[in-house]
């Protein structure tokens, strides 16, 4: 999951993460952090640990299940390095089962110019045609423009919504929230027409000099360890593995 001497980073990564990717709706139970965002995208609507050996009992599990369940949801946990052995357990032996598997990346900035190309957009609130943009791009729930934008309206941190122009033509999407050194890069979305032309490291690489030119020490990332793709592309733009999670889902009917 995590090398101990990580654990602290796992950390910072985890509670920055609450704030560059805020749900409408967030409730903080002990040591956890639960959030409601009508089902768009997994960190959104799932329970997540904020403290190292966060652990969970039984009456407290079944709250956190209640409160999705009145919001037709399905009760959702992030087991990250951060979750206690026992909550572990126990979320396993209710049988929530495995909906998918990320990675947590990460990478310093030292090397990275505060600079950015002239075709990449850049700006400090989501526009109207970044969130048509990012929704159009996408499939099944991610497609919803309005629960996209109920998300990125809520950032209240330093942001850059990035759109990346060929002759003039918003083609590429991406987002980064800036907290105390540290950027998180995310919504990452290239145009069909346009992949395969090295637009999508062009655009990270830019959302990672806008946040040199915020001070940022370090960016950060989350990305579905089955998608090889964004791993190679990572991987060669200097990303490392910083932790490994899984997110479980209960069926509702359980």
């Amino acid at each position: 999951m995590a090398a101990e001497g990580d654990i602290g980073l796992v950390l910072d990564c985890e509670r920055r993460i609450v704030n560059a990717w805020p749900s409408p709706a967030t409730l903080l139970i002990g040591d956890w952090v639960v959030r409601f965002a009508g089902g768009y995208s997994g960190r959104a609507n799932s329970a997540s640990p904020l403290k190292p050996g966060a652990e969970l009992d039984e009456a407290t599990l079944l709250l956190i299940e209640e409160l999705y369940r009145s919001d037709g949801l399905p009760p959702c946990i992030r087991l990250t390095p951060l979750v206690g052995e026992a909550t572990l357990a126990m979320v396993k032996a209710r049988g929530y089962a495995v909906r998918d598997v990320s990675f947590g990346l990460i990478r310093s900035l030292a090397d990275i110019e505060p600079s950015i190309e002239p075709d990449l957009q850049i700006e400090a609130r989501p526009s109207p045609d970044w969130i048509a943009g990012v929704a159009a791009r996408q499939s099944g729930i991610k497609a919803d423009a309005g629960k996209l934008a109920a998300i990125v309206d809520a950032v209240r941190l330093p942001a850059a919504f990035a759109t990346w122009l060929v002759a003039g033509e918003p083609v590429a999407f991406g987002m980064s929230v800036a907290e105390r050194g540290m950027a998180e890069i995310g919504s990452v979305v290239v145009d069909p027409a346009h992949r395969g032309q090295g637009l999508g490291r062009r655009l990270i690489a830019g959302l990672m000099g806008w946040a040199r030119a915020m001070e940022c020490r370090q960016a950060y990332l989350q990305v579905d360890q089955t998608n090889a793709v964004a791993n190679r592309l990572y991987g060669s733009m200097g990303f490392h593995q910083l932790y490994a999670y899984e997110t479980r889902v209960l069926d509702l009917a359980g």
